[in-house]
């Protein structure tokens, strides 16, 4: 967003808290621009929320997923006494509606990746699950953003994960493929595996369409003082197969394989007892939509970085390596389906970012959004042309989970790098070093963002 558009959303925050040194934010998120603020005495609401969130979408984003609900904040309104542990909204004023603010602290800041859940965060995971799968289609008063005739008919899975592709091959690859099309290709990124997925997808079993959340991972799961375990960020809500809430759990949580058979077996128990019939045929359809998942991810984990390394004519140092092992965990995870032969190390997934920088300008990037300083032009430099020889074995992918990769310093353990800037010349020169370490501009380097909600 640009400054006076961030600046016109914290100024309607302080307006409305009455206390402008009170804001914080903007909070983590891609979708919204967050502010949290306590409101005034006198507001009638500060009886019901110590703090509370003003949510604005951020204009122009590229959008990696479908999104089936106009208002985030009106879905909410909608759930009140339908699903527990969720924010309570209310409108202020015409068309400004507020959030309560979670307390707390999310799932993924005292458990990270890999981890088991607690036996009470396992029971009220199980209670959102069956809340969910409770709210038939009809039930539910939002409004809908796609048109009717985009939408699945109730029950129909295969139609439901079709357009998911659908929206992923046209919407994300397609419409982008000219920007980063030289990107895929460095990392040899094949471009036939979602219409693959597609005849595959023809093969699901029939379920009870119902609410789905679309997003549950821990940084979407707040756990408050009193230990209890919150969902918020809906903004990727959803009606379709209740088995693709626990693919999208099962994938962005990365459990290791025991526990995600027991989450699975979880929700299996749950959705039945709520709803009977919501997991017929889950564990042959399961891994279908697992391998979607991993697809997916991929191509929008490697925008992503693009956009997280931008928008200036050289790419951010500071954040160029923790992008790069993002990028590699999703190409490993994605190796089955993809049937990639080998995964990139960061040291080569750098190399192509770098590469890229080079010969695709930041209003090409960014169009319209070109905030780098003025600097002198220069011819880009020329892509090197030599193989890229892509280390194997850097994990393995299973049925249920994701299982790390045993040490290995000539495959598992890719050497880390030195990221050297020669701004008189190429943009970036990249060496094999033993000791972890990046050399960067330190006005290159990005600093940390406020905690996420």
């Amino acid at each position: 967003m640009t400054g006076e558009a961030v600046s016109a959303v914290r100024r309607q925050a302080a307006g409305l808290s009455r206390d402008a040194e009170a804001v914080v934010g903007p909070l983590r998120g891609y979708h919204h621009e967050t502010y949290a603020f306590p409101l005034p005495a006198e507001n009638p609401l500060s009886a019901r929320f110590e703090r509370v969130k003003l949510r604005s979408p951020r204009p122009g984003l590229l959008w990696f997923d479908r999104r089936c609900f106009v208002s985030e904040d009106r879905l909410l309104l909608a759930l009140r006494g339908r699903v527990g542990r969720v924010p309570e909204c209310a409108e202020v004023v015409e068309n400004v509606v507020l959030q309560e603010f979670i307390p707390g602290r999310t799932l993924g800041a005292g458990q990270p990746p890999g981890q088991p859940l607690s036996g009470r965060h396992s029971a009220q995971l199980a209670d959102l699950f069956a809340e969910l799968v409770s709210i038939e289609p009809d039930e539910l008063r939002a409004e809908c953003a796609c048109a009717p005739e985009d939408r699945a008919p109730d029950g129909d899975s295969a139609a439901f994960l079709g357009r998911l592709i659908h929206f992923t091959e046209n919407e994300v690859c397609h419409k982008h493929a000219a920007l980063y099309e030289p990107l895929f290709r460095r990392l040899r990124v094949p471009g036939n595996v979602l219409h693959e997925l597609k005849e595959r997808a023809a093969a699901l079993r029939p379920r009870p369409f119902s609410l789905l959340h679309g997003d549950l991972h821990r940084k979407n799961l707040i756990v408050d003082p009193a230990g209890d375990l919150w969902t918020i960020d809906w903004e990727l809500a959803m009606i379709g197969d209740p088995l693709w809430d626990l693919a999208t759990h099962l994938h962005l949580m990365r459990y290791p394989p025991r526990e995600a058979r027991r989450v699975g077996e979880l929700w299996r128990s749950s959705v039945e007892s709520a709803r009977p019939g919501s997991s017929t045929g889950w564990e042959q359809d399961l891994p279908v939509l697992l391998e979607f998942k991993r697809v997916q991810s991929v191509y929008t984990d490697m925008m992503r970085a693009a956009l997280a390394l931008g928008p200036g004519p050289g790419p951010n140092w500071g954040a160029m390596e923790r992008e790069a092992r993002k990028v590699g965990r999703a190409l490993a995870a994605a190796a089955g389906p993809m049937r990639l032969s080998g995964i990139p190390t960061p040291s080569q997934i750098m190399s192509a970012y770098a590469e890229w920088f080079s010969s695709v300008g930041p209003a090409t990037r960014w169009p319209g959004r070109d905030r780098s300083p003025a600097r002198v032009s220069r011819p880009a430099a020329k892509p090197s042309t030599a193989p890229v020889v892509f280390a194997r074995g850097v994990g393995r992918l299973v049925e249920w989970g994701w299982r790390p990769p045993r040490p290995s310093p000539r495959t598992c353990q890719p050497a880390r790098v030195r990221v050297m800037y020669a701004p008189q010349r190429s943009p970036c020169r990249v060496q094999a070093s033993r000791r972890p370490h990046i050399q960067a501009p330190s006005s290159s380097v990005q600093r940390s963002s406020p905690s996420r909600q």
